[in-house]
């Protein structure tokens, strides 16, 4: 924004204008809003007025003037931040007037001019209290939540102040819901979490994330919508390698293979340890782990961690059918086509980490905001167990097999991230999104997105471009004089009425003759050159016209037919002469005029070549970037290396 912060307009006195420190310049990117010494003055005069329409309408202004750093820090030099933190803690305003006075406080705290360190214990209390009402305006409350933030991440002290305020529990309630209009609180609260545990001690967030130490002694349920909401716990597990020597995360693997293959546990003194051991291999290699003797070993790699072996007893518990299904389908496939279930869930949960941004600190940059984790408990399992039976119909559409594992995976990734792009309200909502989703769509897509997307624009394809348009306009030609030289049988027409009246012209095989004559009927196929009577030698044609300049199309009742007057061509030759047509359509037009022009070695210029140019054009670039699918086109050619110091390497033919 480009401001001015001087009253006084040079031009002011140039132009002998009266009273010129009345006068000011305009902020073009708002609408009657001006800058001047004495605007800071007035509105904090105004702002102190005993009328409430008065006080409201100047806390507007001042809330629109705070955008600007000039104004700021003139309104800030008169005590202005003071004056309304007064008037917060005071209590006396509501509504609108409490609305727009925390609007202006924000906007002017965002320049930095003043520390966040100088504020009372009063006014974090006062901020506090508007978070923690059950009922309150949204206005007032999304703006308090932005406070608290900023107090907290600015300020090491201010911390410890906003977390003996405000607790988990009372932000909670302000997350639950899906409607739009409270994305935005949504959005402000999860600030507001995320900001209080980055400050908080190391030891504090570690007890908390694990559960040994819940915030202000708060349910474990509501530490669990907590965790599922700013994904904490889930970087923990994410984080945590298996023990394989673990008897308890070894139970839950002896669990995973129990339900799909509805086992009873074998008694210590079954069978031999050699055939027990068997039999766990057959099993865990029909379950996809890659270690089939140990399968704990799959889950010493992080991330995902323990996080993969929790989304897989989760998904085996609570969708049950799926689960057993997925696993056997794939058991009873040949090697080769099985899509093996224990590895697709570790790699899945660790894409879907990497989708969330699960262990990544949390950015101001991103904008990100997907309602349907607000609608369930467990979200994120839930999450995952439409994701991994999506991976499974996936993979049987693309008939994948071992080799064409991370293809499979890739595609996956652009189903959900598709998906996800259309923020789905719910996770039904997301799976139905999904399932117009398939392999064969994301295909398409892929093919209308390519024509259009930026590498088309790049130096490298533009000049294939500009290489392979001759050779097609070239195709297009030879196109163009082959259906002349088959022929068209056209219609006569007088300038009095029509009469059924034919003749018949083609052109030569060495493309040096029009032979024409007229026809008593319309032919039934070609009609040979020894039967045309007249001939017109290429080398004579002058010039090719259309429309209602030619001859023919000149006389009264011609003009009146304008369908007939888009069909209309005559050939120019020595001596003034025309050979007059009407074409029976619009494409016989076109390969008419255009295959007439060629011969003259003029430009094609008819709709029918610009549509034929786009379709050839567009199937022969895809065609030779088939094999640089997924692969990033360079902007500019790799750099000439170095000339060698000698030539010693070279050949010596003699």
């Amino acid at each position: 924004m480009l401001c001015f912060s001087v009253c006084v307009c040079p031009s002011a006195f140039r132009w002998s204008l009266g009273n010129p420190e009345n006068f000011a310049l305009q902020i073009a990117d708002a609408t009657n809003f001006y800058i001047t010494e004495k605007t800071a003055v007035q509105l904090h005069e105004r702002i102190q007025s005993s009328s409430m329409d008065a006080k409201l309408e100047a806390l507007k202004d001042l809330a629109n003037a705070s955008r600007d750093i000039t104004f700021a820090q003139e309104f800030i030099n008169l005590d202005g931040i003071s004056l309304l933190t007064q008037m917060v803690e005071s209590g006396t305003d509501f509504g609108d007037l409490l609305s727009f006075t925390l609007t202006a406080f924000v906007e002017l705290m965002d320049h930095g001019i003043v520390s966040w360190d100088t504020f009372s214990v009063a006014f974090i209390k006062k901020i506090a209290s508007y978070v923690n009402k059950s009922a309150m305006d949204t206005a007032v409350l999304q703006r308090s939540l932005a406070i608290l933030e900023s107090m907290v991440l600015n300020s090491q002290d201010l911390y410890y102040k906003v977390a003996q305020e405000i607790t988990i529990g009372q932000l909670i309630p302000h997350l639950q819901g899906c409607v739009e209009t409270d994305q935005d609180i949504q959005t402000y609260t999860i600030a507001v979490i995320n900001a209080l545990f980055l400050k908080a001690p190391e030891e504090k967030r570690q007890n908390v994330i694990r559960g040994t130490t819940p915030i202000n002694d708060e349910m474990a349920h509501q530490l669990y919508v907590l965790q599922v909401l700013t994904f904490n716990l889930l970087e923990d597990r994410m984080m945590t390698k298996m023990d394989p020597q673990d008897q308890a995360q070894r139970d839950i693997i002896f669990e995973l293979r129990r339900i799909a293959f509805d086992v009873e546990c074998e008694p210590n003194n079954s069978g031999s340890i050699e055939k027990r051991k068997s039999m766990y291999t057959r099993d865990y290699k029909k379950l996809g782990f890659i270690n089939h003797v140990n399968p704990a070993v799959d889950f010493t790699q992080i991330p995902p961690g323990m996080l993969a072996l929790d989304n897989m007893l989760y998904f085996a518990r609570h969708h049950q059918d799926a689960y057993i299904r997925i696993v056997l389908e794939n058991s009873s496939r040949e090697d080769k086509h099985e899509c093996p279930f224990g590895r697709s869930s570790i790699e899945l949960t660790k894409m879907l980490c990497e989708i969330l941004k699960v262990g990544e600190l949390p950015s101001e940059n991103c904008h990100d905001f997907h309602p349907m984790f607000f609608t369930h408990d467990r979200s994120f399992e839930e999450f995952f167990c439409i994701c991994i039976q999506l991976l499974n119909k996936t993979w049987k559409e693309m008939r994948a097999t071992s080799e064409d594992f991370n293809k499979v995976m890739q595609v996956v990734r652009e189903q959900i991230m598709r998906a996800l792009t259309l923020k789905p309200n719910s996770l039904d909502q997301f799976k139905s999104r999904l399932q117009n989703l398939s392999y064969t769509e994301i295909l398409k897509i892929r093919q209308s997105e390519r024509m259009n997307q930026e590498d088309f624009q790049s130096r490298p394809i533009l000049e294939l471009r500009e290489k392979i348009q001759p050779e097609i306009m070239e195709l297009i030609k030879q196109q163009r004089l082959n259906r002349l030289c088959e022929g068209t049988c056209f219609r006569k027409i007088s300038s009095r009425r029509r009469q059924d009246k034919f003749w018949y012209c083609r052109l030569s095989p060495n493309h040096k003759v029009l032979h024409y004559g007229d026809l008593e009927e319309s032919p039934q196929g070609e009609v040979p050159h020894d039967s045309l009577q007249d001939k017109l030698p290429v080398a004579d044609i002058k010039a090719v016209i259309t429309g209602k300049d030619c001859p023919h199309m000149k006389e009264k009742g011609a003009l009146k037919q304008n369908k007939v007057l888009e069909l209309a061509f005559s050939v120019l030759y020595e001596s003034d002469e025309y050979l007059n047509f009407i074409a029976p359509d619009k494409h016989e037009y076109c390969v008419w005029t255009d295959g007439l022009n060629a011969l003259l070695g003029k430009e094609m210029t008819s709709d029918y070549t610009k549509s034929d140019m786009d379709t050839l054009l567009s199937m022969e670039m895809k065609l030779r970037l088939l094999d640089l699918e997924n692969i990033q086109i360079p902007e500019a050619p790799p750099p000439i290396p170095k000339e060698p110091s000698n030539y010693d390497f070279v050949y010596d033919c003699n």
